[in-house]
């Protein structure tokens, strides 16, 4: 199994799930939602290794409990450099759902890297990729591991 060959590189896809997200803006109207969420990767295609270095496409499949009680469906790339500790990661993702309430989906975009162990992670809502009562939506989303568990923090506002 080609998870056992790049272990780093492993544990940086799941869903970037040991990242910590950059501190989000908040707005004047700004609302937070918050709660749990479970996450399949699975891969798309054979890594891509060269000169130490490994590629890889994963399919995302989520669902969010909570505030957010939704399903999520995207596409990762991710990169592992030649060092210990290098990684990157960029992966679109539909999240489809009620949130507070109101019905609708939006589109996130995830960009990730690691670098000498050090985490970034930003998560955005894709600007007018809001639909239903979700249309207009904006904000960032944080994503972590708490007590073995993948949580998210997500800010947003709405018009």
């Amino acid at each position: 199994m080609r998870f056992i060959r790049f272990p780093l590189l492993t544990r940086f896809v799941l869903a970037g799930a040991h990242l910590a997200m950059l501190p989000a803006a908040s707005g004047a109207a700004g609302l937070r939602a918050a709660g749990a969420f479970d996450v399949v990767t699975t891969p798309a295609g054979e890594f891509d290794t060269q000169a130490g270095t490994a590629t890889a496409r994963f399919t995302l499949t989520k669902t969010f409990h909570g505030a957010l009680s939704a399903s999520g469906k995207g596409e990762m790339l991710t990169a592992m450099g030649s060092k210990p500790g290098s990684a990157a990661y960029v992966a679109i993702e539909r999240i489809d759902g009620t949130l507070d309430g109101k019905r609708g989906s939006f589109i996130v975009h995830h960009t990730g890297t690691r670098s000498g162990g050090v985490d970034k992670l930003s998560i955005a809502i894709v600007a007018d990729s809001g639909s239903g009562q979700l249309q207009g939506i904006s904000g960032v989303m944080a994503i972590e591991m708490v007590d073995g568990k993948h949580v998210y923090t997500l800010d947003y506002q709405l018009p």
